[in-house]
């Protein structure tokens, strides 16, 4: 049970009958338990009840008697519970019956002794209840500190439209409807999401994050609704999909605009039905998951362009979340930084650095971030490493780059020839694209409007390799 270092689990004892209510705290104070139990009896349930919610006392247990007047063990259980919702209840009945465990049960206790009392039976019960109890509270504290460095707490939001975001995530969190988050590359998608998963009442489950164009169309299906043995070559065993192994939680479906049509048909059956069918099998499989769905596309306009289903649209966004770049949140830069610059010297080992230089700020604010929140932090940490002094400077973050700084225009822009222009314009959006498409060739190719071959030519003429 509780380590001798810890403090003494106390339990209260509620009987009408005073000789009782003693010998049964003569039984647990014997027991042997290390460190020894506190037991304090009450008489009246009234007391006991007036004692926990003036909060006089503490308590990790009680063990109650069930039939008392005017309140029995059924409803003391229910007023307690109401006063400490993970205080753990043990009734004591001399009428053990289904309807009398079912009635306690509804009400909170999670176990129930008969009289006459087996000495033994009462202290392995109290022990295990007691475990229970110590594990509801580490489960509650356990929580609280996700919340607080995951949650609504950790994310920074200065800017009106962020904070309208958080709001309409917290909103979303109470219910099971599905969400579609949309924003550009590096905004925050996964992070929003997550605060949902958080602040929901499916916590204690699973949160799964599944990055839908990383996956070719054929393997995605398996990934995400699993597959039967046998059901293609190399699958030696059955395995479960996505939607199941995040069972009760719930499921991130992240870059939702790249996948096919075909597979959109499946996966909208899959969210009417919640059923999924694995890769091979016969037999649907029934899943309880929460679904968010991220996406930097537009969808209504890739609604209107035939590449998205509209049903499947209007059966993700339930809820939608947009989030705002970080260009059109500015009041945001600032406190970004300096979140990601406390965490990044202290992981890094850089707790020496006093912060950065005026010009690093006014270069920070001015800068137009099209790589968004996480070209933000990439930038902050690249200057915490590099630094030499005590303080960032701008030659720590610019590395001496050709790129103009946001607002100026470049020093050579009047000398350049026409192609020289063309070429630095080129080299921009294709380097843009790649950072949309996060590196992955295929989906820039197809954001730019061109070959994959021509993609490769430019990057080699480039020197983006």
């Amino acid at each position: 049970m509780t380590s001798s270092a810890g403090p003494r689990p106390r339990v209260a004892i509620v009987d009408d009958e005073p000789r009782m209510a003693e010998i049964l705290a003569m039984v647990l104070r014997a027991g042997g338990d290390d460190p020894p139990l506190e037991v304090e009896t009450f008489t009246s349930p009234r007391a006991f009840l007036r004692a926990l919610d003036e909060g006089d006392a503490r308590f990790d247990l009680l063990l109650t008697d069930l039939k008392m007047p005017r309140v029995d063990g059924v409803e003391l259980t229910r007023r307690a519970r109401a006063i400490d919702p993970e205080l753990p209840v043990v009734l004591i009945t001399a009428h053990a019956t289904v309807e009398t465990a079912v009635a306690a049960m509804k009400q909170g206790a999670i176990d129930y002794l008969t009289k006459p009392v087996d000495n033994e039976r009462c202290r392995q019960c109290v022990r295990q209840a007691l475990a229970r109890g110590q594990l509801a509270r580490e489960n509650r504290y356990l929580r609280a500190q996700l919340r607080h460095e995951h949650g609504l707490d950790a994310v920074v939001a200065v800017s009106e439209s962020m904070r309208a975001v958080l709001e309409l995530a917290r909103r979303a969190a109470a219910s099971r409807s599905t969400v579609l988050i949309s924003g550009e590359s590096g905004t925050g998608k996964e992070l929003v999401a997550r605060v949902i998963h958080l602040h929901s009442r499916r916590v204690a489950q699973p949160f799964v994050a599944v990055n839908c164009k990383a996956f070719a169309e054929s393997v995605l299906e398996s990934e995400l609704f699993g597959h039967v043995r046998g059901a293609f070559t190399g699958a030696s065993h059955s395995r479960r999909g996505v939607f199941e192994r995040a069972a009760g939680g719930t499921l991130l479906l992240d870059e939702l605009g790249e996948v096919s049509l075909e597979f959109q048909a499946k996966l909208l059956r899959a969210l009417q039905e919640r059923e999924v069918l694995p890769v091979g099998g016969e037999q649907p499989r029934p899943v309880d998951v929460r679904v968010v769905a991220a996406t930097n596309r537009a969808l209504p306009d890739e609604v209107t362009a035939g590449r998205f289903r509209e049903d499947l649209y209007f059966r993700l966004a339930v809820i939608p979340i947009h989030i705002p770049p970080l260009r059109a949140r500015p009041d945001d830069i600032l406190p970004l930084a300096r979140r990601f610059f406390i965490r990044l010297t202290r992981e890094l080992g850089r707790d020496a650095l006093l912060g950065w230089t005026p010009e690093v700020e006014r270069w920070l604010t001015a800068h137009a971030w099209p790589g968004n929140v996480r070209e933000l932090e990439n930038t902050i940490e690249r200057g915490v490493v590099l630094a030499r002094g005590d303080r960032v400077e701008l030659s720590d973050l610019v590395l001496g780059s050709s790129r103009p700084r946001a607002g100026e225009a470049p020093a050579t822009a009047r000398r350049l020839t026409l192609q020289q222009h063309l070429d630095e314009a080129a080299r921009a959006r294709v380097e843009q694209a790649l950072r949309d498409a996060d590196g992955v060739r295929v989906a820039a190719a197809r954001e730019l409007g061109v070959e994959r071959t021509t993609l490769y030519r430019l990057m080699k003429r480039f020197d983006l390799e």
